[in-house]
């Protein structure tokens, strides 16, 4: 077994989403490989290269020297745009191997790996030992990619970037599309990375740049891509300048936090998202308890390095602190992160997490706040029963505006509920209003005015509503679901169709995008697709009773009643075990024929106001369409009409 150790510059690629690929179209993922393999094995021959082996969707390969190396892996990357459906991500690393017999051994190979998984799509990228090879070779340009983490290194790693011709490659077209379309004073603050060696630290990350992000958004001169979006990248590869071309902003805020005990070390960087250039970077070894001042002095410095003009309040509301203790501080970062699970648990463990959060600092305005959304929110997703939830979530919202009156979150909070299950249109519009006089940034206050207003009937301010909140969150799922809702409710059941596609093909099993373009479906009498999409929703959806009784209403119209007839049974065998709409109920029965049951349910729905009922409101809901001229629907009607004049 013949074995030696030598300096070599060690080569990894990998096809970008080839295990997708395989997933979906296993002999096309087949035919890609084959592809590749015939594309690299005659460039890496001729720049003296050595043909290792394929690890999966990878090629290793080693070269004698780096600008070998560097040289094949640009003509590799150029040869690749004349592949359909073929990008590569490519690392580069000198150092110390160990060959043996065909195959080869060591960090080196290890570095390269995972560099390799960090590089953007259709780049190369190489570490320091590497770039310290070609620095002075005027053949190759390179930039500063930043301090990279990379798995089981203690402290991030310098990265460098090689800069191949624009014509050619994918990277670099991208960098000059974003400086036409992005605001100047424009900021993306991606999820911080847990540095820590707990992963349980990861809410203390995630909410440090939830935080910063948050402070930022009170800026009227500064746009701030919103934190549903931001988070999409979140332990995702992604070359900064994808992100700002996708989010439409000019600067990215990223960094890193290790906690160990009551000591932090926060390393924060900002970066002109269009050439990668590093406008500012700092790293902070600090206690605890200083958080909040770190806090506000990296956003300060952004404000600073962007050059955005502070009003006469700005500086305090960018610095204003809901609390001064740290326990509680912590306790409601946990309930944050939980809540964004956007699951029953998450909602259940977050309201636990704030109420701890309460206990320590009766007066954080911000957990009542975030107790009140979580409430509202398991009406709205029919987890809990209006009136298991809403008079909890008015008495967190209610406290909470009179903690601090000012605070964006508990006018919200308040006009959701107000809109959802008390049908108070007028006090709605005002609270939803309030909130974005206090937060103009805030994408879900956008969001839900825009649906209040389509349920008025208001399209022209809804559509112009849900741009803004599109504009602010531009990967947000529920955000571009709700403007493919208003086209619905509009009678635009083909751009329904549409918008909610482009969510389908971000997340093929994002629940609400497929319940809503079932319907749209439904209303054009395509039934089959309707029921194929409603059965993907129940199933992505752990069988919510919402779109289990769409599905039904959609077999029974489409001549399979026996089947609807069976899960209208199971429905109402649920009811003692968990909360169902009656609104549910009574869409199965419209289905079906009963008009005396959908009446009784209906009245039902009125009685324990279901949150569904502000569909039956505007007549939004063509499942009763045949019911609408009966006097029993008029006085349904009528009975909803007093419940909001009050």
């Amino acid at each position: 077994m013949t074995q030696t150790r030598q300096l070599a510059a060690i080569v990894f690629t990998d096809i970008v989403g080839y295990t997708a690929l395989m997933g979906n179209d296993e002999q096309k993922a087949f035919v890609l490989l084959k592809k590749n393999r015939e594309l690299q094995r005659p460039i890496i021959e001729l720049y003296n290269g050595r043909w290792i082996k394929e690890l999966g969707d990878g090629v290793l390969a080693s070269f004698l020297t780096v600008t070998e190396a560097v040289m094949c892996s640009i003509e590799i990357q150029t040869a690749c745009d004349h592949i359909p459906g073929l990008k590569l991500r490519i690392g580069i690393h000198q150092g110390e191997v160990v060959f043996e017999n065909n195959d080869v051994f060591g960090d080196g190979v290890n570095i390269a790996s995972r560099i390799q998984a960090l590089a953007p799509i259709g780049g190369i990228w190489l570490s320091e030992s590497a770039y310290r090879n070609i620095i002075n070779n005027k053949e190759i340009k390179t930039k500063f990619a930043g301090n990279q983490p990379l798995k089981n290194v203690k402290e991030p790693v310098p990265i460098y970037e090689i800069i191949i011709d624009q014509t050619n490659t994918l990277t670099d077209s991208m960098t000059k599309e974003p400086t036409k379309k992005s605001p100047e004073k424009s900021i993306a603050v991606l999820p911080f990375v847990n540095m820590s060696n707990d992963p349980e630290q990861e809410y203390f990350s995630d909410g440090m740049a939830e935080e910063i992000l948050n402070s930022l958004t009170h800026l009227k001169d500064l746009k701030v891509a919103g934190r549903t979006s931001t988070f999409q990248f979140k332990g995702k590869n992604i070359d900064l300048r994808e992100v700002g071309e996708k989010l439409k902003v000019r600067t990215v805020l990223e960094g890193s936090i290790r906690k160990q005990g009551n000591k932090i070390r926060i390393t924060a960087q900002l970066i002109n998202a269009e050439d990668g250039y590093h406008l500012w970077s700092e790293r902070y070894d600090r206690e605890l308890d200083d958080i909040f001042a770190v806090q506000d002095e990296i956003a300060l410095v952004i404000t600073e390095k962007l050059k955005v003009i502070l009003l006469a309040n700005d500086r305090e509301l960018i610095t204003q602190t809901y609390t001064q203790n740290t326990e509680a501080y912590e306790l409601y970062l946990k309930g944050k992160y939980e809540w964004a699970k956007r699951t029953r648990e998450g909602f259940l463990k977050s309201i636990d997490y704030f109420n701890q959060a309460i206990q320590v600092d009766p007066k954080y305005s911000l957990a009542y706040a975030g107790i009140a959304d979580s409430y509202t929110l398991l009406c709205g997703y029919h987890i809990l029963s209006p009136e298991a939830s809403i008079p909890k979530a008015k008495m967190a919202a209610e406290k909470a505006i009179l903690l601090n009156p000012s605070l964006a979150e508990a006018a919200e909070a308040t006009g959701h509920i107000e809109f959802l299950v008390d049908l108070n249109w007028e006090k709605a519009e005002d609270d939803y209003k309030r909130a974005l006089q206090l937060n103009p940034s805030f994408a879900t206050a956008f969001q839900r005015l825009a649906l209040m207003l389509a349920t008025r009937e208001r399209y022209t301010e809804a559509q112009e509503l849900i741009k803004k909140a599109q504009e602010l969150e531009p990967l947000s799922k529920i955000i571009n679901t709700d403007a493919g809702l208003i086209h619905l409710l509009m009678g635009e059941t083909d751009k329904a169709i549409n918008q909610c596609e482009e969510v389908l093909e971000i997340d093929p099993a994002f629940p609400v995008a497929l319940f809503i373009q079932g319907l749209a479906y439904e209303q054009n009498e395509r039934f089959e697709l309707a029921i194929a999409n409603f059965k993907k929703g129940a199933k992505a959806a752990n069988n919510s009773p919402i779109i289990l009784s769409a599905l039904s209403h959609a077999l029974a119209k489409n001549g399979n009643q026996m089947e609807a007839i069976e899960m209208l049974q199971k429905l109402e065998n649920s009811l003692d075990e968990k909360y169902i709409s009656p609104y549910c109920i009574a869409v199965i029965c419209a289905g079906l024929g009963k008009k005396d049951e959908v009446f009784k349910w209906l009245n039902k729905a009125v009685t324990g106001k279901s949150v569904w009922m502000i569909h039956l409101h505007f007549s939004a809901d063509p499942r009763f369409k045949e019911l609408k001229q009966d006097m029993r629907f008029v006085e349904i009607f009528k009975r909803i009409r007093m419940t909001n004049e009050k």
